[in-house]
């Protein structure tokens, strides 16, 4: 039976009358990367911020760690939803201590993971003069800050130059080799694919395909026959 990190039973989101998901069934094995893919406006953030305890579902489960979600079970869980919420005038180092203080966290654990996401050498640089790809990564050190066992990351990528995508693929790439799961959502397959070894596919609100894939696998077409309602699992 596969060991699962995390799973949502027939979750369902209402934002007024309009249902936003409905049904949604994840399961996320542990020490897998898995993608969450959909078009823009699928449901794939609201899903993720219901795991995330930012929304409420109006129906269904969330199990976590093994156990029916609490928010306790957020202190072993690292997220960037949306961009990094940071603190221009300050420098990637003060602005983990903040978080660490925060956390009741050593400062030297700032600097384990200013090393993972390679923003060590960047000394006094104020974040406001950061590249969107660093400040992508200081996003994910922060969420890394408390050793998380699940590491959660909305649309990373977003407005990243082709060198900060690959900087961030390989980032991502190396966390189940230090034992941290990963759930990634995206609408941009090329990246995804070169990343992932699960995924689901949310259309419209509802979860269409969920599975392991393989390098051979042409993930786009799976994607577009899967959105265009030729296959539903």
């Amino acid at each position: 039976m596969t060991d699962l990190i995390l799973e949502t039973r027939c979750l369902k989101k209402y934002f007024g009358k309009q249902l936003a998901v409905n049904n949604i069934s994840l399961q996320i094995p542990r020490g897998s990367i898995y993608g969450l893919l959909g078009p823009n406006g699928a449901g794939k953030s609201t899903t993720l911020k219901m795991i995330t305890g930012l929304l409420y579902p109006n129906a269904g489960e969330i199990i976590a760690f093994g156990e029916p979600w609490e928010r306790k079970h957020l202190r072993r869980m690292g997220t960037l939803i949306e961009s990094p919420a940071l603190y221009g005038n300050l420098t990637a180092f003060e602005n983990l201590l903040v978080h660490a203080k925060l956390l009741g966290l050593p400062k030297e654990r700032i600097y384990d993971v200013l090393e993972i996401v390679e923003l060590k050498d960047v000394g006094k640089k104020l974040t406001s003069h950061f590249s969107m790809g660093m400040k992508q990564r200081l996003g994910i050190a922060i969420a890394l800050l408390g050793s998380p066992e699940l590491l959660i990351l909305d649309e990373p990528t977003n407005g990243l130059d082709p060198i900060g995508i690959q900087e961030l693929r390989d980032l991502i790439r190396s966390f189940p080799g230090k034992g941290i799961t990963v759930i990634l959502s995206s609408h941009i397959l090329a990246e995804v694919s070169q990343i992932v070894d699960h995924i689901g596919i949310i259309s419209g609100g509802e979860l269409k395909y969920q599975g392991k894939i393989n390098l051979s696998e042409d993930l786009e077409a799976l994607f577009m026959k899967v959105v265009r309602g030729v296959e539903k699992q």
